[in-house]
């Protein structure tokens, strides 16, 4: 889990550093409708960017094999190979587990996108079936436990 979040972590950086322009920032409110469309544009070339060097192996049970942009979200789909364990047995015992250490992650190594407005989510899937095995959707209030 510790690879899977150093990876995202490094990834995210990597995207925001190749999306910033000047580093001189200028502070100015924009419209609603402004900010949510740029937010679009951003999370479509992040995605477009993070897709080209994918699937990537995380650890020895997940693979990153896509990343889409939905409106002002930015969506990473991974694969879990859960070995002998059935999917609704690794829905039931890891779900709290893993959405704590994936909102932990997600909150400290997304936190430029999140204070934008851009929201995270993380789908997990069986290797095996390729069914959902959970869904963690992450917004800028779910990181305030977190700070």
């Amino acid at each position: 889990m510790k690879k899977t979040v150093f990876f995202l972590a490094s990834t995210l950086l990597l995207s925001q550093m190749l999306l910033a322009e000047e580093p001189k920032i200028i502070q100015k409110e924009l419209p609603l409708t402004q900010m949510q469309k740029q937010n679009k544009t951003i999370v479509k070339m992040a995605a477009e960017g993070l897709n080209e060097n994918l699937p990537q192996k995380v650890d020895d049970y997940t693979t990153l094999t896509q990343v889409e942009a939905k409106d002002e979200t930015l969506i990473y789909v991974f694969e879990i190979n859960t070995g002998a364990k059935s999917d609704e047995a690794v829905q039931k015992e890891d779900r709290t587990r893993m959405q704590k250490a994936v909102t932990n992650g997600i909150c400290h190594s997304s936190k430029r996108f999140l204070d934008a407005h851009i929201n995270i989510a993380y789908i997990y899937r069986s290797a095996k079936s390729k069914k959902e095995l959970f869904r963690f959707d992450i917004k800028r209030e779910d990181c305030e436990y977190f700070d």
